[in-house]
């Protein structure tokens, strides 16, 4: 069963669940089954995926309280959140508003991003120099890991996005050999259009990771659009570009890679659009989903609790901690760091 308390917030993915309001407890129930019984007053919010039902006097209780229960789809895609008639949210944004106008805040925030960036490369590579012994790999993981002390000493977001563009440099350098699959070529990163099914394959899925921190941030209350180091754009959510840096690397990146290397994709999964563009047809598209689903299902450590999370988790919890930052409860941001 997929339920857990997380920073004071209750998850429930498992589908077919049913939460009531017990006395001063919410009990979760499976197939008529309880599965488990929480206090209350040890719950900050809930938030649901899927086909997950609530009781009305739940609901009811919870928006008395001031506690925020958020509905998402399956794939975790914010729906709706229900809040009582005040909520905390406004002072959280308020405070998210206040933090982008200061310089000191915002960088402070902006190193910790990237900070996040530039380990989860390393890591990748680190691995790769484990599994492949070329030593290419280990120069390349070193000299990224020598970026970290230069962006503890930056003294502007513009020099934080300068380090993140070095340390995104030297990994792109060496993600060619990380490609075990001889048949598919990366001549380098390409966006706007993707010139080749690596590229497409990395804008598809960098577009779903997007998505899942636009939700994470929905969910707890913050402005997906203010970001502290990605520039805020009309349209452009800045702050879930700043939150899934951290997942970009170790995350998606090992999605597309593990996709190729066990030649999961053919050619026939790929079209050709005018002016040199390779798209992701719906077969392929199909794919890369159900493999960035199974992905999110894997556990992983979490340092903050000491224990294993589900990584499609991770930008919900990280989302929380910032919010945390935010509102002054804790005294850094620390990013996600990947083992």
């Amino acid at each position: 069963m997929t339920t857990r308390t997380l920073l004071n917030t209750l998850f429930v993915q498992t589908q077919g669940s049913y939460l009531s309001l017990d006395h001063e407890t919410i009990r979760v129930q499976v197939g008529g089954e309880r599965k488990m019984q929480i206090p209350l007053h040890h719950i900050g919010g809930v938030i649901v995926f899927g086909n997950v039902m609530l009781s009305p006097f739940l609901i009811h209780r919870c928006a008395a309280d001031g506690r925020d229960i958020v509905m998402c789809d399956a794939n975790g895609r914010f729906q709706a959140r229900v809040v009582g008639p005040t909520s905390g949210n406004v002072l959280l944004r308020r405070a998210q508003y206040e933090t982008s106008d200061n310089d000191d805040l915002k960088l402070d925030l902006a190193r910790s991003f990237v900070d996040g960036k530039i380990r989860g490369a390393r890591h990748v590579v680190q691995r790769a120099y484990r599994d492949y012994r070329n030593d290419e790999f280990k120069k390349t993981a070193d000299d990224i890991g020598k970026l970290i002390p230069r962006l503890q000493q930056s003294a502007t977001v513009g020099e934080v996005r300068g380090i993140e563009g070095a340390a995104a440099s030297q990994y792109f350098k060496v993600f060619p050999r990380l490609l075990r699959n001889t048949d598919v070529t990366f001549a380098g990163r390409t966006r706007r259009p993707p010139r080749d099914p690596v590229n497409a394959v990395l804008s598809f899925v960098y577009s779903i990771l997007t998505r899942d921190c636009i939700s994470s941030l929905e969910c707890i209350g913050l402005d997906p659009q203010v970001g502290f180091l990605h520039e805020m754009r009309p349209g452009r959510p800045a702050l879930a570009l700043d939150l899934m840096e951290e997942f970009r690397h170790p995350f998606a990146d090992r999605i597309v890679l593990s996709l190729f290397n066990r030649r999961q994709l053919k050619e026939g999964d790929f079209g050709e659009r005018p002016g040199g563009a390779v798209l992701l047809e719906e077969e392929g598209r199909k794919k890369v989903l159900l493999a960035y689903q199974e992905r999110k299902q894997d556990e992983v450590m979490h340092p903050l609790f000491e224990r294993s999370v589900p990584i499609g988790l991770l930008p919900y919890i990280q989302a929380r901690v910032l919010a945390r930052k935010l509102r002054s409860d804790i005294e850094e941001y620390v990013s996600y760091r990947w083992r």
